[in-house]
């Protein structure tokens, strides 16, 4: 197995743990759960420098029961991310007047964010896996100059750039 299959195949395993933890969240904190609207289809481009590297990502909206406050949605919601080994935080984040209490988990570099607030039934769960790089860097390989101080016709000169990658070259 190459290193590019290798490299896919821990951001696939990576997008599968992921879901598992939404779909276990999502259905324990929220009502009438539609799991076809959690897809994890295709990893995105998460950083375009080279080698680029990829990650899943998805987001996904439910309603916490009536009977269930946003407190204990989202005591609920860290009690289970601690019990499977996330690191977990909460915060108060305030949008346009309504209050989110802001539950953030950290695992193997995945992220979930779950917000809640009192002043609407909605529960928002964001996750993202670690970005994983699918292909070993390649390294640059500059062509060699046209002219150089070799080839100048004379009364020219090289420009600054050309002077300085080949000084860069000859370092």
């Amino acid at each position: 197995m190459d290193q590019t299959s290798k490299a896919r195949g821990e951001l696939d395993r990576l997008g599968r743990s992921l879901r598992v933890q939404l779909i276990a969240l999502m259905t324990d904190l929220t009502i009438r759960v539609h799991l076809r609207r959690l897809s994890l289809d295709e990893p995105k481009v998460a950083d375009p420098r080279e080698p680029l590297r990829h990650r899943y990502s998805t987001i996904y909206q439910g309603n916490r029961p009536a009977t269930v406050t946003a407190a204990e949605t989202a005591s609920r919601a860290t009690s289970l991310l601690r019990a499977a080994g996330w690191e977990v935080t909460a915060s108060q984040e305030d949008d346009d007047g309504i209050v989110w209490t802001v539950i953030v988990a950290h695992r193997d570099g995945s992220d979930i964010r779950i917000l809640t607030s009192e002043d609407t039934p909605a529960v928002s769960f964001r996750g993202q896996t670690a970005a994983v790089a699918l292909c070993p860097p390649h390294p640059v390989q500059h062509p060699e100059p046209v002219r150089t101080p070799e080839t100048l016709t004379p009364a020219y000169v090289l420009c600054y750039e050309s002077r300085a990658e080949r000084r860069a070259r000859r370092a």
